[in-house]
């Protein structure tokens, strides 16, 4: 996702949005071992080159949630890692307040590099810590809107990867699914709402969203599937909850579950439906 600044990328288009002083030469500079990258119209992104990057997952996560709550003022994003989500997120709720947290020391720096070059910093906090800390979110604290991009598979289950930052990011050294609801429950607002991202291939990964929610007194509303290529069968979900208490009985009974979203057709091509959502969050099919 690599661009110029200066030129529209391809005819007919033009990034939107406030051009950000990273842009105009104001911002953080790259360091040896980063990429910047875009992510949002104008908006960048440091990585590391051969650490965690965003996926698709991330890019999913924000899109979702501000579709889903698309006047939040309070934005949480737990487990924020280099801040795709809630930069993504930030880029779609202009007018919102965000807090953000994130344990692993190198992924906090680079989340404010990007959030100084974006020029978001003022509604913008990263927080440095483990999210199930009490300490780390105030009681009191309320969001309209809660993100989570939650790492899906047990310690041991897997490759590991070949540096530290994407251990984390992967596995679940510090939580899981069951904790990212736990922790959403007692900080949304009235009427606010939970979105996250979870495999729902095998369908026991399904059933874990179910239960966390479930035992943390949430109830799933709408969700909607996610095809990485045709014909392959859904691997994703893209999930929308609410405090139970919140929710009527017919809607926790029977949530409502969207048609799947298609990301490449059968050939390799960006789907229709999908150049649209990229066109959302400020890219050309």
């Amino acid at each position: 996702m690599h661009d110029d600044y200066a030129e529209p990328i391809f005819k007919g288009w033009a990034k939107p949005g406030p051009v950000p002083p990273g842009a105009l030469g104001h911002g953080p500079t790259l360091e040896p071992g980063e990429t910047l990258d875009a992510i949002s119209g104008y908006f960048r992104l440091f990585q590391l080159a051969k650490g965690h990057r965003f996926s698709t997952d991330d890019v999913l996560t924000a899109w979702f949630g501000a579709t889903c709550c698309p006047t939040a003022q309070s934005v949480l994003d737990l487990g924020s890692g280099i801040g795709a989500v809630g930069m993504i997120a930030a880029w779609r709720l202009p007018g919102a307040r965000f807090v953000t947290v994130e344990a692993q020391s190198e992924s906090v720096r680079l989340a404010k590099k990007s959030a100084c070059w974006n020029g978001i910093d003022g509604r913008y906090e990263i927080r440095h810590g483990d999210f199930r800390d009490p300490s780390v979110l105030h009681p009191e604290e309320k969001f309209d809107l809660i993100l989570g991009s939650p790492p899906y598979f047990t310690p041991g289950s897997g490759v590991t990867g070949d540096h530290p930052q994407k251990i984390d990011c992967r596995f679940e050294m510090r939580g899981d699914i069951s904790d990212y609801c736990a922790t959403a429950t007692p900080h949304l607002a009235r009427g606010g709402t939970f979105v996250c991202v979870f495999p729902v291939n095998p369908a026991a990964q399904k059933n874990r969203v179910e239960t966390a929610a479930s035992n943390a007194g949430l109830s799933i509303i709408r969700w909607r599937p996610v095809i990485l290529r045709q014909p392959d069968p859904p691997l994703l979900g893209l999930f929308c909850l609410m405090n139970s208490c919140d929710v009527p009985e017919n809607v926790r009974k029977s949530p409502w579950v969207e048609p799947p979203l298609i990301i490449r057709t059968s050939t390799g091509a960006v789907h229709p439906e999908y150049s649209v959502v990229k066109l959302s969050f400020g890219f050309p099919p």
